[in-house]
């Protein structure tokens, strides 16, 4: 696998316990367990974590700050939605929060629906929805690139604007990078345009390759100002010792999953979003995908990046893992629970092969 490839975990970010599976520890989400975890990435390999956002969930950029501040390499993906923060508010604590660690943020801009009502925001229909997010990644992307930035679009004005400190520019990265995810014809323009990385949920080879051309066709199209578009993919990796045992670990797992009607794995299903519907119906299409892209979890309650599987030993999940990248994938955000052990087992036992 190429060496431009990088690889982040997962940290859930959650008040209740148990997260798609997790260990239901005591203190699951205190300061020094979440810093476990990223001490844990650090030692094992990993680049950094997406952190999980949405109202009724612990600030996601509270926490990500917190947690930069007890590592030294840790880079944590901040999901973040427009809705929630305003542009020039944004673009400076991101900014601060850069400098204080040396370069380390990574931003997901999240645009799906969350509940709006209860920290006061509102929005109209998709067409709007996406609308405010190009406005708003388009003027974050200016305020820290240029001084003295003005702009009176349809959903945000600023004037006279400088954000300091200023973001610094370390090679080719002029500022954190913006990922960015949606399947719909909407979100899709707007990955083409603004983003720096779209991220795919786990879907088979050839959806993946269909949606790569689509969005480098976009981009063409729309007239793209940006570096190229890159891509990325955020999926549950199952990893065991011998695929024997990763399957019959992923079937008990469903189980349970139908047992308990999916109880703490619907965080993505509040409203089927198109990306999210595309995961619910490949089940349709066979349990198990491709090699070993199991869909069956989607039946019983997984959601997002817990809706697909790639299941079975290291060396099957890296030969999967392999072909994704064959079509042009560089970021990897993967994960499993419990989260804590399966940060040191993928990193020692996946990583290395991805990287040889």
């Amino acid at each position: 696998m190429s060496n431009n490839s990088e690889f982040l975990w997962y940290i859930p970010n959650y008040v209740k316990a148990g997260h798609r599976g997790d260990s239901a520890v005591e203190n699951h989400n205190s300061l020094d367990t979440l810093t476990s975890h990223a001490r844990a990435l650090e030692e094992h390999g990993w680049k950094g974590a997406l952190i999980g956002t949405g109202w009724g969930r612990p600030d996601t950029f509270t926490v990500a700050a917190s947690l930069a501040a007890r590592t030294t390499t840790f880079e944590p993906l901040i999901a973040i939605r427009p809705g929630y923060w305003r542009p020039a508010n944004f673009a400076s604590a991101a900014s601060t929060l850069d400098h204080l660690t040396g370069g380390r943020v990574r931003i997901n801009i999240v645009s799906g629906k969350d509940n709006l009502a209860a920290y006061g925001d509102s929005e109209g229909d998709q067409a709007h929805r996406y609308g405010r997010t190009k406005e708003f990644m388009r003027l974050v992307r200016r305020l820290w690139t240029e001084d003295n930035v003005t702009s009176a679009g349809e959903h945000f004005r600023v004037a006279d604007s400088t954000v300091v400190p200023r973001i610094q520019v370390r090679g080719d990265r002029r500022h954190p990078k913006f990922y960015f995810g949606g399947a719909s014809e909407a979100a899709e323009r707007v990955a083409a345009t603004e983003a720096d990385v779209q991220l795919f949920w786990g879907e088979p080879l050839d959806g993946v390759r269909e949606r790569i051309a689509r969005l480098k066709a976009l981009s063409r199209e729309l007239d793209r100002d940006l570096p190229p578009l890159e891509f990325g993919l955020r999926i549950t990796t199952l990893v065991r010792d011998t695929t024997e045992q990763a399957w019959a670990d992923a079937e008990a797992k469903v189980a349970e999953m139908a047992r308990s009607k999916g109880s703490g794995w619907h965080d993505h299903q509040r409203a089927l979003a198109v990306g999210q519907q595309r995961l619910l119906d490949l089940h349709e299409r066979g349990d198990v995908l491709d090699d070993n892209l199991y869909t069956a979890p989607g039946k019983f309650g997984g959601g997002g990046a817990g809706t697909t599987w790639l299941v079975g030993s290291a060396e099957d999940v890296a030969r999967s893992l392999r072909k994704y990248q064959d079509l042009g994938i560089t970021h990897f955000v993967l994960s499993d629970t419990p989260y804590l052990s399966e940060i040191k087992r993928q990193g020692d036992q996946l990583l290395p092969l991805l990287r040889s």
